[in-house]
């Protein structure tokens, strides 16, 4: 039963969440409550939630510091350089700059950190898409699975997690997969180019002097890169509703002064992340930032203290230093205040979500319940099952539930057939493209919210693609035997 209502529960969620007839936050809280009453445990719900807090009260902290540091560096041009490069290679064309989105989203990657690279990622090309008003759930997906691609790294948490749970050296998991994730990488560049062909073909291509020079329009966020042009855009005319969007797209361009600007700049007030003479800037600084940033990265690579401890170190010493004047720190403060407090409800929010599935013992009865469900005849092929149950698994579970929980289980089985832990752990990595856009990882609300995307047409646009992408690392693994 508990298996049934399991399922039953995460079906209800992502329908209403897709349908958009609940918002996330909403859905995470009271689909879990009701379910947790339904199973007759409705008593212990206070116990499950505050237990499910103090599990993701770490990721929330981390996120809350993380979204301030990274905002006051966007703030004053630490980025800017890589923003330009971007820039000067996208040329205002769609393909460019969709391509742009996964190269530059896999580059960030390398700190093994999701709401990093998606806080950089969509800074940096937010007001290029915004725009030419191109289809921002291209942006997030490609986003999003070029950051599942790369989170296999060891330092990124699904492979640690493996290596922990089966008593291995990471190295031996994650180096042998380097062929078959860099197969799934090419995949992520194929696929942008592909849907950056689609987005010049619905937009046309401009010149960056031409795309700068365009009359702003409102845009509503498109489910799909191949519509038409008319379907995804709004009539010209109400463009100076638009103006709002300065502080409130996690880019971190808004400051005290540019609030007072002309409100029909309309849509500019978005495109302000480009602007070389906004007043948060600190060139004298930039060594100093660049060296701090580098020095965070490094800690958290070497995990020389927790990551929500040194992002509150690094957040409160870069406020110091960049703007030492108490009215100047609250006005950064509050500029990246409506992105703290969406990302950190929406972790509470989860946190309902996972403290009920896990401690009514729905989780534990999914994981039994699938595991047993796997023929005896696989057993040989136990490491092409791990893969394939890899997909809805670390998309429904956490992954600290997929690796703690079910892959040990797994691993015993595929053992009993002759099939080594190693391969059964590199199999587990495929999923991780779609995993990343799972409603339990905190870092995809970094990446709608600064989007400005639903989460429900997020995931409608996302999910088939990162299945795919996941197929291809997992089909190249056994191409090339590693699993």
């Amino acid at each position: 039963m508990l298996t049934i209502l399991g399922f039953a529960m995460i079906a209800t969620f992502l329908v209403l969440i897709m349908t958009k007839k609940m918002s996330p936050i909403a859905a995470l809280v009271l689909i879990p409550a009701l379910f947790c009453v339904a199973v007759g445990q409705g008593a212990q719900l206070g116990d499950y939630v505050i237990e499910g807090v103090g599990n993701l009260a770490p990721t929330a902290a981390m996120l809350m510091f993380a979204i301030v540091y990274f905002g006051v560096m966007i703030d004053v041009g630490l980025f800017d350089p890589i923003v330009r490069g971007i820039l000067k290679f996208c040329q205002a064309d769609p393909m460019r700059i969709v391509v742009g989105t996964a190269v530059l989203a896999a580059i960030v990657s390398l700190d093994g950190d999701g709401s990093t690279t998606f806080m950089i990622t969509v800074s940096a090309m937010y007001p290029l898409y915004k725009r030419l008003k191109m289809s921002l759930v291209v942006m997030t997906g490609v986003a999003a699975t070029a950051n599942g691609v790369m989170n296999t790294l060891p330092w990124g948490g699904p492979t640690a997690r493996a290596a922990t749970a089966l008593k291995l050296d990471a190295s031996e998991i994650f180096v042998p997969m380097i062929p078959a994730l860099a197969m799934g990488l090419v995949a992520v560049f194929i696929l942008a180019y592909v849907l950056g062909l689609r987005e010049r073909k619905r937009l046309g291509m401009l010149t960056l002097d031409e795309a700068l020079a365009r009359e702003p329009e409102p845009e509503t966020v498109t489910t799909g890169a191949g519509g038409t042009g008319g379907e995804d855009r709004l009539r010209k005319g109400a463009s100076a509703s638009a103006g709002g969007t300065g502080t409130s797209t996690g880019t971190g361009t808004g400051t005290g002064s540019d609030s007072a600007a002309d409100p029909a700049d309309g849509d500019d007030d978005a495109f302000r992340g480009l602007d070389p003479n906004r007043s948060t800037l600190r060139p004298k600084l930039y060594w100093f930032n660049a060296g701090l940033t580098a020095a965070l990265l490094t800690a958290m690579i070497m995990e020389l203290m927790p990551i929500p401890v040194l992002f509150l170190l690094g957040a409160a010493l870069a406020l110091t230093v960049n703007f030492p004047h108490m009215p100047d720190q609250r006005a950064r403060i509050a500029a990246h205040a409506d992105n703290v407090l969406n990302v950190s409800g929406m972790v509470f929010a989860a946190a309902v979500f996972t403290g009920v599935l896990t401690g009514t013992g729905m989780v534990e009865n999914m994981a039994d319940w699938v595991v047993g469900a796997v023929p005896d005849a696989m057993g040989p092929h136990m490491a092409i099952v791990t893969g394939l149950l890899s997909l809805p698994l670390t998309y429904f579970m956490s992954n600290d539930g997929f690796y703690f929980g079910v892959l040990p289980v797994l691993a015993e089985a595929g053992a009993a057939h002759g099939v080594s832990p190693l391969e059964i752990a590199r199999a587990s990595l495929a999923g991780q493209a779609l995993h990343m856009s799972s409603p339990l990882v905190p870092a995809v609300y970094v990446l709608v919210g600064m989007a400005k995307v639903e989460f429900g047409d997020h995931t409608r646009f996302t999910v088939k693609w990162a299945v795919l992408t996941s197929l291809v690392v997992l089909g190249a693994g056994i191409l090339f035997g590693i699993m």
